[in-house]
């Protein structure tokens, strides 16, 4: 496809409220592409109207090749790059192909009515997402931006605030905003109750902790009884230390081998909501408990899959960073993992055995990296004193492709 496509962003208060500049780019459209309701909102005209099929990502490409070379028009709601249609065209022709008309957003609308700034408040959106990406965001004193998917967003945004003992907290429900229509609801997540809000709206939430909410933050070295696990979990400050090596960056891509629990997994993708994660994991059942832990600590896409490795490793793609956690002593586990890395990519492993040990110690020998022992010591009652209780000392060995 040759042509220029543009998108243009369209308000609740429809075409009178478009600028001049945006009305002229549809009224020279050859083709209109939108939902049923923003075609509705644009005068008559000559161009072919078709509205979006259903799914609309996997259709995408064949339905902008079928207009190739003719003005395309796309219409959007507000602004088209916030969890807007011009993002997935961007990814398609690339930037220098798609331009851009942006009217207000429904954020920047929030904004304005709740007095807050943009660096003072966070967007999430729950449109076609699964809803306990949400969790990740509960902290004392932050603002959320939550972009509802339908009516009922507002209630189940509520009720997984009181779920997560941050009952006190307040919601502001906005809805048709920039319309005739627009509306403003307040309460606090305890005293919710409007199980239907209009389905356009957006939720703004000051985030309250109670006397028992249990903070969980997004830096590595949640405790250990934050997971559920039987054992099979990388220990807290073990885990720092691996994740502060391993060196998450937002946009890369961690494999988890032998995730236990997948604690490292789970971690990796809170310190950043763009940071991707796959946890291999031979156990079904430890497979299935590290999606029960990624939903509820607010990472519902850790790709989690069951198998062992190195076999489980051929189809998955190529990582920024890997964590062995279990099976370096598996025959090619620690070979595919080194030769699937991408140059600059960071490997990391641990060993609590002498045999792992071994083999971290020949690898280390053959490529380079860096060996640590860690030690750690937790103080417990002895008698009626206290004494120092060592844990079992571990093996790192980490290092730079």
């Amino acid at each position: 496809m040759g042509a220029r496509v543009s998108v243009v962003g369209v308000g609740a208060d429809g075409w009178e409220g478009l600028a001049p500049a945006s009305r002229e780019v549809v009224l020279r459209a050859d083709v209109l592409l939108g939902g049923h309701r923003h075609l509705q909102l644009v005068p008559p005209s000559s161009a072919v109207r078709e509205s979006w099929p259903s799914p609309l990502l996997p259709s995408l490409p064949g339905l902008l090749e079928r207009y190739d070379g003719q003005q395309v028009v796309v219409l959007a709601s507000g602004d088209p790059l916030v969890s807007g249609i011009a993002t997935e065209i961007i990814a398609l022709l690339g930037s220098s192909r798609v331009e851009v008309h942006p009217a207000p957003s429904s954020v920047s609308l929030a904004r304005a009515r709740l007095g807050w700034s943009a660096e003072s408040s966070d967007v999430v959106t729950l449109v076609g997402r699964d809803p306990d990406a949400l969790r990740r965001y509960f902290s004392p004193g932050r603002r959320l931006l939550v972009l509802s998917s339908d009516g009922s967003t507002p209630f189940m945004v509520a009720a997984m605030l009181v779920q997560e003992e941050y009952g006190d907290s307040r919601l502001t429900v906005l809805g048709d905003l920039g319309s005739d229509a627009e509306s403003r609801t307040e309460g606090t997540a305890t005293g919710w109750r409007m199980a239907s809000a209009p389905p356009l709206n957006i939720v703004g939430v000051e985030v309250v902790a109670g006397p028992k909410t249990r903070v969980l933050a997004t830096v590595p070295g949640l405790p250990d009884d934050a997971f559920d696990h039987d054992g099979q979990i990388t220990k807290r400050d073990l885990r720092a230390v691996a994740l502060s090596r391993l060196a998450p960056t937002p946009g890369e891509l961690l494999w988890d081998v032998g995730a236990g629990a997948g604690s490292v997994a789970v971690e990796w993708m809170r310190t950043d909501p763009r940071c991707r994660a796959v946890a291999v994991e031979a156990d079904a059942e430890r497979a299935e408990r590290i999606g029960r832990n990624a939903r509820r600590l607010g990472v519902p896409r850790l790709d989690v899959r069951h198998g062992s490795a190195p076999t489980a490793l051929a189809d998955l793609p190529v990582p920024d960073a890997v964590f062995v956690g279990g099976a370096a002593t598996e025959p090619g586990v620690l070979e595919t993992c080194w030769d699937r890395l991408r140059p600059g990519g960071r490997l990391v492993a641990h060993a609590v055995t002498r045999e792992t040990e071994s083999v971290l110690t020949s690898w280390h020998d053959r490529v380079g990296g860096e060996l640590t022992r860690v030690s750690l010591e937790h103080a417990e009652p002895l008698g009626s004193f206290t004494g120092w209780r060592p844990a079992r000392a571990i093996v790192q060995w980490a290092v730079l492709r």
